[in-house]
Protein backbone atom coordinates (compact mmCIF):
# COMPACT_ATOMS: atom_id res chain seq x y z
CA UNK A 1 0.00 0.00 0.00
CA UNK A 2 1.13 3.46 -1.15
CA UNK A 3 1.43 5.70 2.52
CA UNK A 4 2.11 9.40 2.69
CA UNK A 5 2.84 10.69 5.78
CA UNK A 6 2.25 14.70 7.17
CA UNK A 7 4.63 16.31 9.85
CA UNK A 8 4.18 19.33 11.19
CA UNK A 9 6.46 20.55 13.92
CA UNK A 10 10.06 20.64 12.93
CA UNK A 11 10.89 19.20 16.30
CA UNK A 12 9.45 15.86 15.42
CA UNK A 13 11.41 16.04 12.16
CA UNK A 14 14.66 13.18 12.95
CA UNK A 15 12.50 11.68 16.06
CA UNK A 16 13.34 8.26 16.64
CA UNK A 17 10.23 6.44 16.76
CA UNK A 18 8.94 8.19 13.52
CA UNK A 19 12.35 6.92 12.18
CA UNK A 20 12.05 3.54 12.94
CA UNK A 21 8.41 3.43 12.78
CA UNK A 22 8.41 4.52 9.04
CA UNK A 23 11.01 1.93 8.80
CA UNK A 24 9.23 -1.04 9.45
CA UNK A 25 6.50 -0.17 7.64
CA UNK A 26 8.33 -0.03 4.40
CA UNK A 27 10.05 -3.44 5.82
CA UNK A 28 6.36 -4.83 5.99
CA UNK A 29 5.93 -3.93 2.62
CA UNK A 30 4.36 -0.31 2.93
CA UNK A 31 5.53 2.55 -0.22
CA UNK A 32 6.01 5.31 1.58
CA UNK A 33 6.89 8.96 0.96
CA UNK A 34 6.68 12.58 2.68
CA UNK A 35 3.24 14.88 2.14
CA UNK A 36 4.54 18.78 1.98
CA UNK A 37 1.79 19.94 0.14
CA UNK A 38 -1.91 19.39 -1.66
CA UNK A 39 0.18 19.16 -4.57
CA UNK A 40 2.67 16.70 -3.17
CA UNK A 41 -0.04 13.74 -2.75
CA UNK A 42 0.20 11.00 -5.14
CA UNK A 43 -2.45 9.30 -7.07
CA UNK A 44 -3.38 6.29 -5.19
CA UNK A 45 -2.52 6.91 -1.77
CA UNK A 46 -4.15 4.32 0.52
CA UNK A 47 -3.44 6.10 3.76
CA UNK A 48 -2.21 9.30 5.32
CA UNK A 49 -0.22 8.82 8.48
CA UNK A 50 -0.27 12.24 10.22
CA UNK A 51 2.53 12.65 13.34
CA UNK A 52 1.42 15.29 16.27
CA UNK A 53 -1.66 15.88 17.96
CA UNK A 54 -4.74 16.92 17.11
CA UNK A 55 -3.86 20.46 15.17
CA UNK A 56 -1.56 18.64 13.10
CA UNK A 57 -4.31 16.18 12.21
CA UNK A 58 -6.30 19.41 11.06
CA UNK A 59 -3.59 20.24 9.07
CA UNK A 60 -4.01 16.96 7.25
CA UNK A 61 -7.20 16.88 6.32
CA UNK A 62 -6.76 20.11 4.60
CA UNK A 63 -4.37 18.35 2.54
CA UNK A 64 -5.66 14.86 1.88
CA UNK A 65 -9.84 15.12 3.11
CA UNK A 66 -10.80 16.24 -0.29
CA UNK A 67 -9.15 13.45 -2.38
CA UNK A 68 -11.01 10.60 0.06
CA UNK A 69 -8.11 9.65 1.28
CA UNK A 70 -8.22 7.88 5.16
CA UNK A 71 -6.11 9.42 7.93
CA UNK A 72 -4.90 7.60 10.49
CA UNK A 73 -3.35 10.15 13.69
CA UNK A 74 -0.61 9.18 15.95
CA UNK A 75 -0.06 11.31 18.78
CA UNK A 76 2.89 12.80 19.45
CA UNK A 77 1.00 15.89 21.22
CA UNK A 78 -1.26 16.02 24.16
CA UNK A 79 -4.49 14.93 24.36
CA UNK A 80 -5.53 13.47 20.74
CA UNK A 81 -8.91 12.98 19.79
CA UNK A 82 -8.59 12.41 16.44
CA UNK A 83 -4.73 11.64 16.93
CA UNK A 84 -5.21 9.13 19.43
CA UNK A 85 -2.74 6.12 18.25
CA UNK A 86 0.66 5.06 19.77
CA UNK A 87 3.55 4.58 17.37
CA UNK A 88 3.11 0.79 18.17
CA UNK A 89 -0.71 0.25 17.60
CA UNK A 90 -0.73 2.18 13.96
CA UNK A 91 2.63 -0.21 13.03
CA UNK A 92 0.70 -3.28 14.18
CA UNK A 93 -2.37 -1.94 12.55
CA UNK A 94 -0.91 -1.07 9.29
CA UNK A 95 1.13 -4.13 8.84
CA UNK A 96 -1.79 -6.66 9.57
CA UNK A 97 -4.28 -4.56 7.39
CA UNK A 98 -6.66 -4.63 11.13
CA UNK A 99 -7.86 -1.19 10.86
CA UNK A 100 -11.32 0.56 9.87
CA UNK A 101 -12.65 3.63 8.49
CA UNK A 102 -15.16 6.16 9.96
CA UNK A 103 -16.39 8.80 8.01
CA UNK A 104 -17.01 11.76 9.92
CA UNK A 105 -19.29 14.77 8.42
CA UNK A 106 -17.38 18.01 7.80
CA UNK A 107 -18.82 21.60 7.14
CA UNK A 108 -19.08 23.66 4.33
CA UNK A 109 -18.92 27.42 4.88
CA UNK A 110 -19.08 30.19 2.18
CA UNK A 111 -19.03 33.77 2.85
CA UNK A 112 -21.50 36.10 0.75
CA UNK A 113 -19.61 39.42 -0.57
CA UNK A 114 -15.99 38.80 0.20
CA UNK A 115 -13.37 37.25 -1.27
CA UNK A 116 -10.10 35.30 1.56
CA UNK A 117 -7.10 34.72 -0.19
CA UNK A 118 -6.27 31.03 0.53
CA UNK A 119 -9.43 30.03 1.68
CA UNK A 120 -10.44 26.44 1.77
CA UNK A 121 -14.29 26.46 3.08
CA UNK A 122 -13.94 22.93 5.11
CA UNK A 123 -14.19 22.36 8.47
CA UNK A 124 -13.78 19.21 10.44
CA UNK A 125 -14.74 20.75 14.05
CA UNK A 126 -15.86 24.01 13.87
CA UNK A 127 -16.60 27.04 12.19
CA UNK A 128 -16.59 30.19 14.90
CA UNK A 129 -17.81 34.02 14.68
CA UNK A 130 -15.22 36.07 17.29
CA UNK A 131 -14.60 39.42 18.51
CA UNK A 132 -11.57 41.23 16.93
CA UNK A 133 -11.66 43.80 19.51
CA UNK A 134 -12.46 44.44 23.21
CA UNK A 135 -16.24 45.49 21.78
CA UNK A 136 -18.55 42.78 22.28
CA UNK A 137 -20.18 40.84 19.15
CA UNK A 138 -23.71 40.12 18.72
CA UNK A 139 -24.31 37.47 16.04
CA UNK A 140 -27.87 37.43 14.70
CA UNK A 141 -28.15 33.73 13.80
CA UNK A 142 -30.97 32.25 10.96
CA UNK A 143 -32.14 28.55 10.73
CA UNK A 144 -34.00 27.37 7.96
CA UNK A 145 -35.07 30.87 7.69
CA UNK A 146 -36.17 31.41 11.40
CA UNK A 147 -34.17 33.98 12.93
CA UNK A 148 -32.79 33.21 16.33
CA UNK A 149 -32.22 36.35 19.11
CA UNK A 150 -29.22 37.76 18.70
CA UNK A 151 -26.52 36.34 20.80
CA UNK A 152 -24.26 38.99 22.28
CA UNK A 153 -21.17 37.60 23.21
CA UNK A 154 -17.13 37.10 22.64
CA UNK A 155 -18.15 35.08 19.85
CA UNK A 156 -20.26 31.95 18.21
CA UNK A 157 -19.62 28.65 16.88
CA UNK A 158 -21.09 26.25 14.75
CA UNK A 159 -20.07 22.55 16.00
CA UNK A 160 -20.06 18.97 14.02
CA UNK A 161 -20.79 16.50 16.34
CA UNK A 162 -17.17 15.09 15.92
CA UNK A 163 -16.09 18.92 17.43
CA UNK A 164 -18.26 19.00 20.38
CA UNK A 165 -15.14 17.25 22.43
CA UNK A 166 -12.93 20.61 20.84
CA UNK A 167 -13.92 24.10 20.87
CA UNK A 168 -17.52 23.67 22.17
CA UNK A 169 -16.87 22.17 24.60
CA UNK A 170 -14.78 24.71 26.28
CA UNK A 171 -17.60 26.65 25.99
CA UNK A 172 -20.06 24.74 27.93
CA UNK A 173 -21.58 22.96 24.84
CA UNK A 174 -22.93 19.31 24.97
CA UNK A 175 -21.21 16.04 24.24
CA UNK A 176 -22.05 14.05 21.57
CA UNK A 177 -21.22 10.85 19.54
CA UNK A 178 -19.50 11.30 16.51
CA UNK A 179 -21.95 9.68 14.04
CA UNK A 180 -24.93 11.97 15.83
CA UNK A 181 -26.79 13.84 12.81
CA UNK A 182 -26.38 17.23 14.63
CA UNK A 183 -24.78 20.59 14.82
CA UNK A 184 -23.81 22.59 17.73
CA UNK A 185 -24.38 26.26 17.72
CA UNK A 186 -22.68 27.40 20.91
CA UNK A 187 -21.96 30.91 22.36
CA UNK A 188 -18.82 31.96 23.11
CA UNK A 189 -18.88 33.99 27.10
CA UNK A 190 -22.32 35.08 26.13
CA UNK A 191 -24.05 38.09 27.76
CA UNK A 192 -27.35 36.52 27.53
CA UNK A 193 -28.25 34.38 31.03
CA UNK A 194 -31.20 33.21 28.82
CA UNK A 195 -29.77 31.73 25.24
CA UNK A 196 -28.08 28.95 25.56
CA UNK A 197 -26.48 26.25 23.47
CA UNK A 198 -28.85 24.84 20.38
CA UNK A 199 -28.26 21.48 19.11
CA UNK A 200 -30.21 21.45 15.11
CA UNK A 201 -30.23 18.61 12.48
CA UNK A 202 -26.86 18.29 10.16
CA UNK A 203 -29.32 19.32 7.33
CA UNK A 204 -30.14 22.78 8.63
CA UNK A 205 -29.33 25.96 6.72
CA UNK A 206 -27.48 27.84 9.16
CA UNK A 207 -26.74 31.61 8.40
CA UNK A 208 -24.71 33.77 11.09
CA UNK A 209 -24.40 37.75 10.83
CA UNK A 210 -21.95 39.61 13.28
CA UNK A 211 -22.09 43.09 13.98
CA UNK A 212 -19.76 45.01 16.36
CA UNK A 213 -18.74 48.56 16.84
CA UNK A 214 -15.26 47.18 15.74
CA UNK A 215 -16.24 46.71 12.41
CA UNK A 216 -14.24 43.55 11.78
CA UNK A 217 -14.93 40.12 13.40
CA UNK A 218 -12.64 36.96 13.41
CA UNK A 219 -13.86 34.01 10.93
CA UNK A 220 -12.04 30.60 12.26
CA UNK A 221 -12.62 27.17 10.58
CA UNK A 222 -10.85 24.54 13.13
CA UNK A 223 -7.15 25.76 13.08
CA UNK A 224 -7.61 28.92 10.11
CA UNK A 225 -8.11 32.20 11.24
CA UNK A 226 -9.34 34.90 8.62
CA UNK A 227 -10.46 38.85 9.63
CA UNK A 228 -13.97 39.66 7.62
CA UNK A 229 -16.19 42.74 7.60
CA UNK A 230 -19.45 42.90 10.12
CA UNK A 231 -22.40 42.01 8.31
CA UNK A 232 -20.89 39.73 6.43
CA UNK A 233 -23.43 36.64 6.07
CA UNK A 234 -21.70 33.24 6.47
CA UNK A 235 -23.57 30.11 5.22
CA UNK A 236 -23.28 26.96 7.17
CA UNK A 237 -23.84 23.59 5.29
CA UNK A 238 -22.50 20.05 4.87
CA UNK A 239 -19.18 19.47 2.75
CA UNK A 240 -19.77 17.28 0.40
CA UNK A 241 -17.20 14.92 1.39
CA UNK A 242 -17.09 13.23 4.61
CA UNK A 243 -13.70 12.91 7.03
CA UNK A 244 -12.42 9.42 6.04
CA UNK A 245 -10.51 8.65 9.71
CA UNK A 246 -8.67 5.76 10.60
CA UNK A 247 -9.49 4.08 13.41
CA UNK A 248 -7.97 1.04 15.19
CA UNK A 249 -10.24 -1.69 16.43
CA UNK A 250 -14.37 -0.57 17.26
CA UNK A 251 -14.06 2.87 17.57
CA UNK A 252 -15.23 3.56 21.34
CA UNK A 253 -16.31 7.39 22.42
CA UNK A 254 -17.14 6.39 25.94
CA UNK A 255 -13.96 5.21 26.92
CA UNK A 256 -12.26 7.83 25.02
CA UNK A 257 -14.27 10.45 27.49
CA UNK A 258 -13.54 8.19 30.17
CA UNK A 259 -9.75 8.25 29.48
CA UNK A 260 -9.02 11.68 28.11
CA UNK A 261 -11.06 13.68 29.75
CA UNK A 262 -11.92 11.76 33.30
CA UNK A 263 -15.28 11.34 32.51
CA UNK A 264 -17.51 10.35 35.66
CA UNK A 265 -14.53 9.82 38.24
CA UNK A 266 -15.64 9.72 41.22
CA UNK A 267 -15.09 7.67 44.69
CA UNK A 268 -18.59 5.76 44.66
CA UNK A 269 -18.26 4.95 41.32
CA UNK A 270 -15.02 2.54 41.87
CA UNK A 271 -15.26 -0.94 40.93
CA UNK A 272 -15.84 -3.20 44.26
Amino acid sequence: MKIGYYIKKSTLRGDSRIENLLSRLATGGASLYEILSEDSVQPGTGMALCFGGDGTFLSAARLVAEKGIPILGINFGRLGFLAANSAEEAEKAVISGKWEVEELDMLKVTCEGTGIPDFWPYAVNELSLHRDTVEMLGVDVCVDGNPLPTYWADGLLVATSAGSTAYSLSAGGPICLPDAPVRLITPVAPHNLNLRPLVVPASADVLLKGKSRSGNMILSLDNRSYTIPCGTVVRVGTAPFPLRHVCLGKSNFIDALKSRFFWGQDVRNTVE
